[in-house]
């Protein structure tokens, strides 16, 4: 299994993930251009991805998707309460309505709900002849239930969104400020540390940082978290990186 985000942030998010028969895209932020370029650049044809499949209607996870599903014609996997905010795809001859799990040649993808201020907002488990990647953004917490699923797998592309500290003595009006860090927002730093304590295992070789905001939020912060909360749990696990807002991470093989 291949792995790379394309794109990670408030301008637009997509994460491309490649395996021995299948190519799929998770979400289709940024604009189609960036996404053609970027999947060239890592000598993926846009013609030959075989499915987008969207974890939530917010237009920095879709707004790239009419301009691309016109040219590609692209199968698109959303669930039926996303489709009213989707209007360009009510129509559209490749729509593929799933309910919790998607079977595509050979992965099989699990959705569970994520908590966030958008029509039935999922995060998705990907397997594939015994590779297994998380998906975890935009959310405001994890619900315990589903930690047995997301535990111990391959790779985590797990959100990292702000800093507590940076947010609250950041430029945000309160209503937005007490939006990110409510249960319908996002994870923090501190957050996404805590929860990958619980949840990575003897088989995990990968954690990719996502949706770090801009404004709210640094790398180092991110990684400077994470680390001393792994320490303080006695966790020796160093392989994780950022995601960005407009460069690729390294292919995740």
């Amino acid at each position: 299994m291949k792995v790379v985000v394309l794109a990670s942030g408030s301008e637009g998010n997509a994460t491309y993930i490649e395996t021995q028969e299948s190519k799929i895209i998770l979400d289709l932020g940024k604009n189609a251009k960036y996404i053609r370029e970027k999947l060239e650049s890592i000598e993926v044809n846009p013609k030959d991805i075989d499915a987008i499949i969207i974890s939530h209607t917010h237009k920095d996870h879709t707004s790239a998707l009419k301009t691309f599903t016109n040219r590609y014609k692209t199968p698109v996997y959303v669930s039926k309460e996303m489709l009213p905010d989707l209007e360009n795809l009510k129509e559209y001859e490749n729509l593929i309505l799933f309910e919790d799990t998607i079977y595509l040649k050979d992965v099989k993808i699990s959705s569970i709900k994520s908590s966030h201020d958008a029509p039935d907002a999922r995060n998705f488990i990907i397997e594939s002849h015994k590779e297994s990647v998380v998906y975890v953004t935009d959310t405001g917490y994890i619900n315990r239930k589903y930690f047995n699923l997301l535990k111990d797998k391959d790779i985590y592309l797990f959100e990292s969104n702000h800093d507590i500290e940076m947010l609250m003595n950041g430029p945000y009006p309160k209503w937005l400020k007490t939006r990110v860090v409510g249960s319908y927002g996002h994870l923090s730093n501190k957050d996404s540390s805590f929860y990958l304590t619980k949840l990575i295992g003897p088989h995990t070789k990968k954690i990719i940082l996502m949706h770090l905001s801009h404004i709210n939020n640094t790398s180092e912060k991110a990684l400077e978290m994470i680390h001393e909360t792994f320490k303080e749990y006695d966790i020796d696990f160093s392989n994780i990186e950022c995601a960005k807002q407009s460069e690729i991470t390294e292919v995740v093989c």
